[in-house]
């Protein structure tokens, strides 16, 4: 027996031994029906993980941001229709209801047949993978980018970039993309950047690192901007959740107080901190009703 046959019999001897370890990669083969998906990369390649129990935001729940849902419902609709969609990215500070909107279209359109799947900043560069699988798969796919942002020599926005081109070897129509950022560009923004921009002919020409800049979030189609609540808005949000989660509650000026005093600590008259002090408040009269 030769050198090279005692070695790969040895060889398959230790894989004999590895092989129970290794995990092996579910399979691909999805049935979308309509539901909350989770891309899972996995070793340069990659499955839709299901989720079971996603979380049941109503559009109805959104208060105060009619006119970014009202963009967004219109768009869905139109893609649900096989009419042309834009790529949608929703931008602003933190707690505006970016994120819970885009969820809150799942509970609208699943029973028609949409698919929301979760995309990982870091799982960017399996883009167009998932999209090349997803072309040959029945049904409507949003793919859900959340909380976006890149540093200067973060490469993985690039893509983002090629795939938003919808060149011809990734476009499908059956797939959107829908991304929230706190930022408008997506990337860092210099004072240097300004520095090599010019003026020519009273014409503003940007340098090329700002124009990069730029150009990604352009090629969203759509663009929603959100912006920070003022008080009252944030006390109509708080009477909301209080009627929704405590049977009707209604804001006095002790709860008024006290919720003003809940954003103050925080720093955020968000949507998210109407939300979580109606939760508080509410489980605390349920706590005091108790005993």
């Amino acid at each position: 027996m030769s050198d090279t046959e005692k070695l790969l019999i040895r060889l398959g001897a230790l894989l004999d031994k590895v092989e129970p370890f290794i995990p092996s990669l579910p399979d691909a083969t999805t049935d979308f029906t309509g539901g909350a998906y989770h891309w899972k990369s996995f070793s340069h390649n990659g499955y839709f993980q299901k989720i079971e129990r996603p979380v049941n935001y109503q559009l109805s729940d959104l208060q105060c941001i009619e006119h970014q849902k009202d963009l967004i419902d219109r768009n869905t609709r139109q893609f649900m229709a096989n009419l042309p969609a834009n790529n949608v990215l929703l931008w602003g500070p933190k707690g505006t209801g970016k994120s819970s909107l885009i969820k809150a279209l799942l509970s609208e359109y699943q029973e028609q047949g949409l698919n929301l799947i979760e995309v990982e900043r870091e799982d960017l560069s399996d883009l167009r993978m998932i999209i090349e699988q997803l072309s040959n798969k029945q049904g409507h796919f949003i793919l859900y980018c959340d909380d976006l942002s890149f540093e200067g020599e973060d490469s993985s926005y690039k893509a983002l970039k090629v795939v938003l081109d919808g060149s011809l070897s990734n476009t499908s129509e059956n797939v959107l993309i829908y991304a929230t950022s706190n930022r408008r560009h997506l990337l860092p923004e210099y004072m240097s950047d300004n520095v090599a921009s010019n003026n020519i002919n009273n014409d503003l020409h940007l340098n090329e690192s700002i124009e990069e800049k730029i150009s990604l979030s352009e090629r969203f189609g759509l663009w929603l901007s959100f912006h920070p609540f003022n008080q009252d808005q944030y006390l109509e949000i708080v009477d909301y959740w209080l009627k929704k989660l405590g049977n009707n509650i209604d804001v006095d000026e002790t709860i008024k107080k006290a919720s003003l005093k809940w954003a103050l600590e925080r720093g955020s008259r968000s949507g998210r901190s109407a939300w979580q002090f109606a939760k508080d408040w509410t489980g605390q009269q349920g706590l005091i009703k108790n005993d």
